[in-house]
Parts: structure tokens; sequence; C-alpha cells
């Protein structure tokens, strides 16, 4: 007798399990997927979107249509929260859904807790679609002046987003902004020497300014205030402080890793009710820490698959391996990008040339 399946997300780290969803349904499984859309977009080509490369379609994929093909059902809604023990998920319309096993890949947010007040003009990176908001608005300020956009956050999001605004404007004819980075104690801390000076020496070629040493206090429309005590006005704020994951585990009472997302084992699987398992930023694996990077949800990939099947099946479960050192590329926007695995780093068009090759082939292969 078939089992219900119900997936939460249809993220990165559930993209061959939606792929290969016809499987669970030929074996008699009702599978269920809940997402706030019916497409998934992926947020390695959102700065591009945002700079042009790319189109909203060039970057997204079908998750609704997907589903239905394959004989799922597709929930355009929002998860609050789970029961583990009725083992029922529960949606912001009020519905519910039961299930036998639970996969999760809810994804993760930008905090907004820094925002003081929003009367339009501030636009956090995810989800991606609050890009393409973002786009419509720098084209509109800078077709009447020079505009200034201010980008809370010191990581690597922020100098994509930068350099993506520049091409934006470049392409389009409009009037170039001016661009400051609000870094908070240091620029990109957490990468070695050479990444950051190479980002950072890209950025201050095209006059993107990086403020360091004090952290940003409060953000409402048109201001941004330090610790320090100085101010400074802005037409567009841009929120990229990093992610947190999705807080519908904490709401449920489940394990969670201390930033919040699920625990969870070997397996990708809940420490405490083994017929949940999760993957992508959602989670945190309990045998090691993992940053918020793409890479690591689509290596989760076949192994979610794998084991959601096991699960249904009565079968034995894989482990998941993290893998080693990965490859780290990033889009700088007018044509530059950054590219580091091991020992080897460079920057420039060569290294654009590669993510854009590589995230395509990804594109392709579940588009």
């Amino acid at each position: 007798m078939g089992k219900n399946l119900v997936l939460v997300g249809g993220g990165h780290a559930h993209m061959v399990t939606l792929r290969d969803l016809g499987l669970f349904t030929n074996k008699g499984h009702k599978v269920t997927v809940i997402g706030p859309s019916a497409h998934h977009y992926y947020s390695g080509m959102g700065p591009g979107m945002l700079g042009t490369s790319y189109t909203s379609d060039d970057i997204r994929f079908a998750t609704q249509k997907e589903v239905e093909k394959n004989g799922g059902t597709f929930i355009l809604d929002k998860v609050t929260h789970l029961d583990p023990v009725a083992k029922t998920v529960f949606l912001e319309s009020g519905g519910s859904v039961p299930y036998d096993v639970l996969s999760c890949n809810a994804g993760s947010y930008v905090p907004k807790t820094c925002v003081s007040e929003d009367n339009g003009d501030i636009f956090s990176v995810k989800p991606i679609e609050t890009l393409m908001k973002a786009q419509a608005r720098i084209l509109e300020i800078s077709a009447a002046k020079k505009g200034v956009i201010s980008i809370v956050g010191g990581g690597p999001s922020s100098a994509e987003i930068a350099g993506n605004i520049l091409q934006l404007t470049q392409k389009r004819g409009t009037i170039r902004p001016e661009i400051r980075i609000f870094s908070g104690r240091n620029f990109m801390a957490r990468f070695p020497g050479k990444i950051r000076n190479k980002v950072m020496n890209s950025l201050a070629k095209r006059d993107v300014h990086i403020l360091e040493g004090s952290r940003v206090k409060s953000v409402k429309t048109g201001q941004i205030s330090l610790d320090s005590g100085k101010e400074y006005s802005s037409d567009i704020i841009f929120l990229a402080l990093g992610v947190k994951p999705s807080d519908i585990f904490q709401k449920s009472g489940l394990p969670t890793g201390p930033d919040g997302g699920l625990l969870v084992n070997k397996y990708l699987q809940s420490t405490k009710h083994p017929e949940i398992f999760g993957g992508g930023d959602c989670i945190y694996y309990q045998e090691q820490p993992l940053n918020k990077v793409g890479v690591y949800a689509v290596r989760e990939n076949p192994v979610l698959f794998n084991n959601l099947m096991a699960s249904l099946q009565g079968q034995p479960l894989q482990a998941f391996d993290p893998g080693g050192d990965y490859l780290l590329i990033f889009n700088l926007g007018e044509g530059e990008g950054l590219l580091h695995k091991g020992w080897l780093t460079f920057g420039g068009k060569l290294a654009f040339i590669i993510k854009d090759y590589i995230d395509r082939k990804f594109m392709r292969e579940f588009q």
C-alpha cells in the first residue's frame, strides 16, 4: 500500500527527487509538494539576473509543472509549523497535510532585525523575486539622477549585488549610481586574504566604496545609521546580512542546531524523528557544520532521493558525505568573476565564463 511523501520546498536539495518524482508515484506513493511559488529560482544566478545577464526564465525551475507532470500534487502555500507526533504539516492558509515521510528544503531568509522603519526601497537579497522588484526601481531612479545605493553586509553577496547593479545601469544606458557597501568590522572576513583582496580591488577600480570598521545600528527607508553615530542617506538599500534557516523547526519543537536549522544525522534525517529528512540551508548537519552554499545542497540531492525512497520502502539508508574542498566562484558583474579552489585563485573574465558555463549546465539538467 502506498504512503504519503510530503516535500516542503522545491529547492536545490530536492532537484533529483522532483525530476524523478514519477518513480515514487509509480510505486503507488502519494507525493505532495508545498511551496510559496510555482517556480524555484536558482540563487547562484540571482545577481546575474539583476545585472541582466539572465532573464527570470533563465534562472527558474517550473516546480508546479514538474510535480503535476509526474503525478504529484502541488500546493501553493507556506508551511508555518508541523506536528511530528501527529505527522502533520500546517499551512499559512489554515490547511494541513498529513505525511508518512517528510522532507524539508525550506530554505533560508535574510534577517531584518536592523530595519526600524520600511516605507519602501529596502530590498533583501532573498528571495530572488525581490531582486526583480529592485531592478525596476534602480532603473527608475538612475534614469533621472545619479542615485545612491547602499548594501548592508560584508559577504560575497554584497560584492555580487554591487557589481551587477553597475552592469545593469551600464547595459541600460542610465546614470551610474554611487554604491556603498557597509561591511561591519571587516569585508569578507571569513575568506583568505587573496580572495578578499581580489574582490576588493575589482570593486575599488569601479568606484564601489566599502566602509569597514563600524556596524550598522539601524536601517530605515532612505537612511543608514552606524554604531559610530554616523548617518548616511540612500535612495535604495539592500540587505545582504547573511541567511538564517527557516524558523518552522523551532516553532515545531524539533531538535535544531545553534543556528535554528533542523538537526540532522549522517542520513540527513532528524535526530529525533526518523521519518523527517532535510537538506539545503534549512538544516544543521550534526556531523560537522556546513557553510550555507549551494554546493552542499547539490551534493545532498542523490542521498535525499535515495533515503526518501528507502524510508518509504523499508530499505537501508545511505550516509551523506559532504566531500572535500569545493569550487567557489563569484559573479562580480560587468563580465568579471573570481574563482577559487584549493591553491588556485584568479579573477577576471575567464572566472565569469566558467561560472556562467557551470550554472547554465546545471539549469539544463533540471530545468
